[in-house]
């Protein structure tokens, strides 16, 4: 069978319970490379076993950070990345491989297929994601993020840029199932809501012009909290999906919540710092 002629880098810390199903879902790719951040769980031999090559990155606390220095471990020119909680469905690696052939193509999104709290979410916020791009005509941006406070290896919420050709995008979803349970997801995002505030109040450019443009409209909304709970919840029908339909609204209106309060803070501790 002929691989598709691409290299997966599935991003990895302590993943032991999900990285063996990402792996594998990888394998019609022709290389698959797991970059792990000194795991001290079985994270690279699962890896390992399932049939991938393990790369260590050690942040050293300045810039390439991960994604982009994951690039430098890639023989091919398409490179797909992959959270380790993360897996691709038979029909987007179809899909995908379509879209290789296209000389046009530079880069591609794909629409989010989220599992929350055990149940598959068919309703609510959609999140499209761009993974995959030609390392010969994309750069990942590098904003002025490096003070931020907790920074840490992995690049913020913004995208790849794409210096010449095509941007596509697919219609086939990434399945996105975290098995690691909400102490970690709520971990990772106070971690994030870091990340937003300062960059919000930066207002840096590569960080905020870099994100998709419903991030940025959204980044500029009023009480962003209740009209996200109201959008997901109620306008995209989240409470179709029951019990998991709320919390997942509100688990994200509670992180827009976070921003916010955080952006306050930053601004009333460096206004006391003028002083």
């Amino acid at each position: 069978m002929t691989k598709i002629p691409a290299t997966v880098l599935i991003l990895t810390k302590n993943e032991e319970a999900s990285v063996q199903r990402a792996v594998e879902s990888a394998k019609p790719f022709d290389e698959v490379i797991v970059v792990d951040s000194g795991s001290t769980d079985k994270t690279q031999e699962v890896a390992r076993r399932a049939g991938a090559t393990v790369v260590e990155y050690l942040w050293d606390g300045a810039y390439p950070k991960k994604k982009e220095w994951s690039l430098s471990a890639a023989q091919n020119d398409w490179v797909v990345y992959l959270d380790a909680d993360e897996f691709f469905p038979d029909d987007l690696v179809e899909e995908i491989a379509a879209v290789l052939v296209d000389p046009t193509a530079s880069a591609f999104e794909v629409p989010l297929q989220y599992y929350w709290m055990g149940k598959r979410l068919a309703h609510g916020h959609q999140v499209r994601k761009r993974i995959g791009m030609r390392r010969s005509r994309c750069q990942w941006p590098r904003p002025n993020d490096l003070h931020v406070e907790h920074m840490w290896e992995v690049e913020g919420h913004y995208q790849p840029r794409v210096l010449s050709g095509r941007l596509l995008q697919l219609s086939k979803p990434l399945g996105h199932d975290d098995r690691d349970g909400l102490y970690d997801y709520f971990a990772r995002h106070n971690r994030y809501s870091d990340w937003e505030a300062h960059m919000l109040v930066d207002r840096d450019a590569e960080a905020v012009e870099n994100r998709s443009t419903l991030g940025r409209i959204a980044a500029k909304l009023p009480a962003k909290p209740l009209i996200f709970f109201i959008y997901s919840y109620i306008i995209r029908r989240g409470f179709l999906d029951g019990t998991s339909g709320f919390h997942y609204a509100a688990a994200l209106s509670f992180y827009y919540w976070q921003i916010g309060v955080k952006m306050s803070e930053i601004r009333r501790r460096d206004a006391s710092a003028v002083i």
